[in-house]
């Protein structure tokens, strides 16, 4: 698998995000006997000119069947619909319910999404009024009802059938991240670049593990520092692993640094020393290394950077010498396609075993050789499946500038059907990471500038935002957690994860059709709900959501991917 080399980054600035809160009022309908309600209005994310907005109405009074929130811009902006109702008249904004969300219980809340344009500045709204009613941001007594209310006020209206019900007490693994490389042997991200793929702000993509290479030659370790430190710095509960390609040549069998060749017994401990010397230079620099592998694809042995190892040889090494390198936690072995024998040798040593943190492995065939699945001796012995490389660009076929076009068809066919596809089944698998390669390159998530693939060098991509949903919602130390799901939604793939008192479900949908008020159910009963899709045509956009207690609706486009993000 030859590697492809990065070339010269360019700075991206990361745009920031505004927040503003309001209170609005109610009118209710006919009859009823109290009005009252509270708007929360969030800028999700900002450009040039451009802006995503959420805004989640808290209904304080008498029950809702439908609604219409009124408010006026101070500064010019403009909207466009997003999934509900909504219009425009000068600087009066009217957004109408949609026929999942006109309900809206007593202290029910419902929400919705929308993008917007702006050109001077961007104020958040001061005042909205419901259903032409100014809010006061308390409870108003409105006439007094003529007949007996036919539903108790503080009742919820019933709740429908759930079509995906989160079981919070059935637990898989504990998520470690997800996250790309750095350029192993190019140049390295910039400032920019590095805080776009780490950030959580919008358009960054959230990644919690960066990969980079463990270089033979002391000299080069230092092309990296700063973009690692600004990872760690700027991200959250980044992750940083190092993986090493080969060991110095005078080491080795044939002497080269190239065509794979044995590391030398007798060298052992030199490599051992070698490995602790790049952590400890790494630390002094400011960088904690989390993971430090013994040696990627120990099975591959081509023309560039490798060395060859066996199952035994790896066992032998970390048994023997694993615990020389400090401050770090040891991973085997980064086989092509998870190759079982590169690593139950390690497993079944309980010296060994002990001096290792990790499992890694390559995507590279695993699920072909029937190993894209729970690995159930590390399950047995506790340690954590990492699939750390996977790259596949082959939409263009001989190469173009498709990966250029935000809405390329067969660019997005094959980051849906086979990427993110892929990472759904690893988290199936109940593996704990998963790290693609380059994040910087023009296939991947943040473009690379060469002027024959057409993208920008810095600027987030499709394929970056896509993996967006996994990585910027469901964080390191979310533990993957059981659900069940009704026949009106078996075409979505879902998996769901908890923790920070939140349930974050991710949910693909490959087929061609959408699935309309898809019900989420949790254990408890739901304070905020955010909602963000991925598709050929949307870009981590923000979409409406209806609350209602314990229970959410939203409704899945055809061919996209999304993440519900619930908080209890």
């Amino acid at each position: 698998m030859r590697r492809l080399r990065m070339t010269r980054t360019a700075l991206v600035t990361a745009s920031t995000v505004l927040l503003a809160s309001a209170a609005a009022a109610v009118a209710m309908p006919a009859g009823a006997a109290a009005a009252g309600c509270s708007v929360n209005y969030a800028v999700s994310s900002q450009w040039q000119g451009g802006f995503g907005a959420n805004v989640t109405i808290t209904n304080l009074g008498d029950p809702l069947t439908s609604w219409t929130l009124t408010w006026s811009y101070s500064a010019g902006q403009t909207v466009t619909q997003w999934n509900t109702t909504l219009t425009q008249s000068g600087a009066t904004i009217t957004a109408r319910n949609v026929s999942y969300n006109g309900s809206i219980p007593t202290n029910g809340t419902t929400s919705f999404g929308f993008n917007g344009s702006w050109t001077s500045s961007n104020p958040a709204p001061t005042s909205f009024a419901l259903n032409g009613v100014t809010c006061t941001g308390d409870t108003t007594p409105t006439t007094s009802p003529t007949t007996s209310p036919t539903t108790s006020p503080t009742s919820p209206p019933p709740g429908g059938p759930a079509d995906i019900t989160v079981n919070s007490a059935t637990r898989y693994q504990t998520v470690d991240g997800f996250g790309a490389a750095v350029s192993i042997w190019g140049s390295a991200w910039s400032t920019a670049e590095t805080q776009t793929l780490v950030g959580l702000g919008p358009n960054q993509l959230g990644l919690s593990i960066v990969r980079t290479g463990l270089s033979p030659v002391s000299s080069e370790w230092s092309t990296q520092v700063n973009a690692l430190k600004t990872a760690k710095s700027y991200g959250s509960n980044v992750k940083i692993m190092a993986s090493p390609w080969t060991a110095p040549a005078a080491w080795k069998t044939n002497n080269s640094r190239i065509n794979g060749g044995k590391l030398r017994p007798d060298y052992y401990d030199d490599y051992a020393s070698h490995l602790n010397s790049y952590v400890q230079y790494m630390r002094n620099q400011g960088v904690t290394i989390d993971v430090t592998s013994v040696q990627n694809e120990p099975d591959w042995h081509p023309d560039y950077d490798s060395m060859d190892w066996s199952g035994t040889e790896l066992q032998t090494f970390v048994r023997e010498q694993g615990a020389k390198v400090q401050n770090t936690k040891l991973m085997v072995a980064e086989a092509v396609n998870l190759n079982y024998s590169y690593t139950d040798p390690t497993l079944n040593d309980a010296a060994a075993r002990n001096n290792i943190g990790y499992i890694g492995g390559h995507l590279y065939g695993t699920e072909a050789s029937g190993r894209l699945k729970p690995y159930t001796l590390t399950q047995q012995y506790n340690k954590p499946v990492w699939m750390t490389e996977w790259n596949l660009h082959e939409a263009d076929g001989s190469g173009s500038n498709i990966w250029g076009n935000p809405s390329n068809q067969a660019v997005w066919d094959e980051t849906l059907d086979d990427i993110m596809r892929s990472v759904h089944k690893s988290m199936e698998s109940n593996w704990s990471a998963y790290v693609w390669w380059y994040g910087k390159r023009y296939y991947s998530f943040i473009g690379d500038g060469e002027a024959a693939y057409g993208t920008t060098a810095g600027a987030p991509l499709k394929r970056g935002y896509a993996f967006s949903q996994f990585a910027k919602y469901v964080r390191p130390g979310y533990q993957r957690v059981g659900l069940t799901k009704s026949a009106k939604v078996s075409p979505l793939e879902v998996t769901a994860y908890q923790g920070d008192g939140k349930v974050a479900l991710v949910i693909l949908n490959r087929s061609t059709s959408v699935v309309n008020n898809a019900i989420i159910q949790v254990p408890q009963n739901v304070t905020k709900a955010e909602y963000v899709a991925t598709s050929q045509n949307a870009n981590a956009a923000s979409q409406p959501a209806g609350v209602n207690g314990n229970q959410v609706a939203v409704n899945v486009g055809a061919r996209s991917i999304s993440t519900v993000v619930l908080t209890l």
